[in-house]
């Protein structure tokens, strides 16, 4: 379970959080939606353990981020808006390295990488650098490290930024099945077509405040699965390597 509980956050006079509380309970998808400079990004930062709080608190899985901050990472994931690597490793060895300082099994670890790797289509360009690496690439292999070690708590800023339709879909099919085996997912995105189809609810922020929360059923939502503009991409392009 993910609490954000009373958050605030300032730049000098800029107050960009302002008393934000949101839970995001185990199989949950929540969608955080705002305007640009409505406190997404900074909400994310702060939950995430990047940036400190001015005031309020963040529980992953029932730790207190910032009282105990190596234990509740742990338990953490995040793919950032603008992510950064090491960046004369290959990816293999950046998603090695990963799993190393999370105490994963290597094997298996390696083992479920492969398995994104090619799901996301990076597959045959895993042992290049990562300074190599277009922008669409970048944030797919950053996505990758933020599930690899399949996160109690999942935060996604812009995470599906620059992912052609394919990878697409199989980025927000790994989110689901996270979401079923129990993990809660905070997913931010300029894309309400994207939240509308992914999320199970719906958190507007404004001016660094929650403005609305919002349950599936007040928009209507489609059933979980492909769009009819993804399915005709499929129709031509064929399935998703898995």
């Amino acid at each position: 379970m993910l609490r954000v509980i009373d958050l605030t956050r300032r730049y000098a006079a800029l107050t960009a959080l302002d008393e934000v509380s949101i839970e995001v309970r185990p199989g949950e998808i929540v969608g955080l939606l705002g305007a640009n400079g409505a406190g997404k990004s900074t909400l994310l930062r702060v939950a995430a353990g990047v940036l400190p709080p001015d005031g309020g608190a963040v529980e992953i899985d029932g730790l207190d981020l910032w009282r105990a901050p190596l234990a509740a990472k742990r338990r953490l994931g995040y793919a950032a808006e603008e992510p950064a690597f090491y960046e004369e490793l290959s990816a293999e060895e950046y998603l090695a390295f990963i799993a190393g300082l999370r105490g994963l099994d290597p094997v298996a670890a390696r083992e479920h990488a492969q398995q994104l790797f090619r799901r996301l289509g990076l597959e045959g360009r895993t042992d290049e650098p990562v300074q190599q690496f277009s922008h669409g690439m970048r944030k797919k292999l950053s996505f990758a490290a933020a599930v690899l070690h399949r996160p109690a708590v999942l935060l996604c800023d812009e995470a599906l930024e620059g992912f052609d339709a394919g990878s697409a879909l199989e980025a927000k099919a790994e989110l689901r099945a996270l979401a079923e085996a129990g993990s809660a997912i905070l997913f931010s995105s300029h894309v309400t077509e994207t939240v509308e189809r992914l999320c199970h609810r719906a958190v507007l922020l404004h001016r660094g405040r929650v403005a609305r929360v919002l349950e599936r059923s007040a928009w209507g939502a489609p059933a979980a699965g492909p769009s009819m503009l993804e399915r005709e991409f499929l129709a031509v392009a064929g399935p998703p390597a898995t």
